[in-house]
């Protein structure tokens, strides 16, 4: 008998595991808490408030630091771990400020899980959004398993990689004025992003 309910348990233990091994579950999971939040009537009266709960509810799946790291591209390697470290917060603050104040104008819009690629520890979950209008854009996941969790580390927008796009500014900054020109930037994008 206690074969059996040990047998049992590590059969569930197994297929828990395995059920939180599909990117797309893990991606679905913090939509749908980041929807809950916006469709709050309880939130929307408190607009600090579900700007919180939107960042800390997005932070669960987003790999700042590789973010950060790819966005940098060259520059990275370049960078003394006290600077990476600040460029990440920055970065982190950045996205989430932003993601935050684009989510915040949802409005009923659909979301529909395409499929998703799995190659070994790299991932791809392809989505759609439709708009009551019947608009539809492609909104695109790229992930990378860490400790058994699937996070993102880019968003393609309408065949647009955000990682690229950042990268691309930021070379840019770097290449015309130097890194301390660029910190300077985020910090005065995260001062006008900030929450209301």
């Amino acid at each position: 008998m206690l074969k059996r309910i040990v047998l049992l348990l590590t059969a569930s233990l197994f297929m828990a595991s395995v059920a939180s091994a599909n990117p797309v579950d893990d991606v679905k999971k913090t939509v749908d808490e980041v929807v809950r939040i916006v469709a709050s009537k309880d939130m929307k009266k408190n607009p600090a408030k579900r700007r919180q709960a939107l960042k800390k509810s997005i932070s669960t799946i987003f790999d700042y630091s590789e973010m950060a790291k790819r966005s940098m591209g060259k520059y990275w390697n370049m960078r003394t771990p006290a600077e990476k470290k600040h460029f990440t917060e920055l970065f982190a603050s950045l996205l989430e400020n932003s993601y935050a104040g684009k989510i915040e104008s949802y409005n009923n819009e659909k979301i529909v899980y395409i499929r998703d690629f799995v190659d070994g520890d790299y991932a791809e979950v392809r989505s759609k959004v439709i708009t009551p209008a019947r608009d539809e854009f492609t909104l695109d996941y790229r992930l990378a398993k860490q400790n058994g969790k699937w996070m993102v580390y880019d968003v393609i927008i309408e065949g647009v990689s955000l990682v690229s796009n950042y990268r691309s500014q930021f070379n840019k900054i770097i290449t015309a004025n130097g890194y301390n020109k660029l910190v300077e930037k985020l910090q005065s994008k995260n001062q006008e992003l900030k929450a209301p």
